[in-house]
């Protein structure tokens, strides 16, 4: 661990590191009662308090029905928050929960209750207490998966979530400094044990990373890497603006779909995601995933060198239909599946 992981966060750093929502109307603070989300809460409060004008903070705490401990924890949460002039609220979520895939399903639950929030109490953003660590292991995830550059990009510093944001002020900073601001500040905080069950896969990893560091891939150098990373992957993004305007015009506007020969010109990369957009925007069930569409580009690719002169491909994706007919490409809604009582 280099000399500053371990070095406690002064109110100058914390000004910065909150310095871009300062103007926001109403802030979200979603705190676990975890060492990173109570250094938020902790952080977040010094921080308003230092500001003439500054946004409502609101600290809550997501009770997901799955540890007898949880209502303990939201009520610690509840007491911190009330000794630093924060207002608290405590949501839970109700119902069956799975048998599987729960980590993914509680996320998508606390993300949507979270955003309910947000918009209940006039909040534009949603700050979380992702760490520099917690980017390490999505990296190291996603790169397991076999995830594309948009996916090795790993988490933004702010990302769009249904009608507000979600922001993540401490990206950049290593648990350990947290951890370090709370034992100097004497604040306490929960430890769940979700956090090293190996059952999970996220800890698993989390168990790896010593190991992974002692041969250069720490968390400083996974979470540059990430950087990197999603700065590449902007660069993509502005060519296939580019390529969109481009068939736009060579395909024209009196004919529906686009020029297939055009789009064969592009780039595969760029051809990929401009495929992955156009499905997005009429697809009915839900995005379609890359290695699907890396299959649906093969067969774009083949069918492109037949030698009919009709329909050369016809297939859905993701509740699109794409047909390949001629020299057009066109991509459209695909008649919805019926229900099957």
């Amino acid at each position: 661990m280099r000399d500053d992981d371990s070095s406690l966060i002064p109110a100058r750093e914390a000004k910065q590191l909150f310095a871009d929502w300062q103007s926001a109307p109403a802030l979200i603070l979603a705190v676990s009662g975890g060492p990173d989300s109570v250094a938020l809460l902790w952080l977040a409060a010094r921080w308003r308090r230092a500001l003439k004008r500054g946004p409502a903070l609101l600290a809550v705490t997501l009770d997901h029905g799955l540890r007898p401990e949880a209502a303990r924890e939201a009520r610690d949460v509840r007491r911190l928050a009330a000794s630093l002039d924060i207002p608290h609220r405590t949501l839970r979520w109700t119902g069956a929960k799975p048998s599987a895939g729960l980590p993914a399903a509680a996320r998508e639950a606390r993300y949507r209750l979270l955003a309910r929030a947000a918009k209940r109490h006039k909040a534009t953003h949603i700050l979380t207490a992702h760490t520099r660590d917690d980017q390490a292991e999505t990296l190291l995830m996603r790169m397991a998966r076999g995830s594309g550059l948009a996916g090795l990009a790993a988490m933004a510093r702010q990302t769009p979530l249904d009608g507000v944001v979600l922001a993540r002020p401490f990206l950049g900073v290593p648990k350990a400094r947290l951890i370090a601001t709370l034992a100097k500040a004497k604040v306490g905080f929960a430890e769940d044990p979700t956090n090293q069950d190996p059952h999970f896969t996220r800890p698993r990893w989390r168990a790896l990373m010593p190991k992974l560091a002692a041969e250069g891939f720490d968390s400083r150098n996974l979470a540059r890497l990430a950087t990197r990373l999603a700065r590449a992957n902007v660069a993509l993004e502005g060519l296939v603006d580019g390529a969109e305007q481009f068939l736009a015009l060579k395909s024209g506007a009196a004919r529906p779909g686009i020029d297939a020969c055009g789009f064969a010109g592009l780039t595969e990369e760029v051809r990929l995601r401009l495929l992955l957009r156009m499905i997005g925007r009429v697809g009915h069930e839900g995005p379609a995933g890359l290695g699907q569409a890396e299959a649906l580009l093969a067969a774009i690719d083949r069918a492109m060198l037949a030698a009919n002169k009709g329909i050369r491909l016809k297939q859905t994706l993701a509740g699109a239909l794409i047909t390949l007919s001629h020299d057009r490409l066109r991509i459209d809604p695909a008649p919805r599946r019926r229900r099957r009582d």
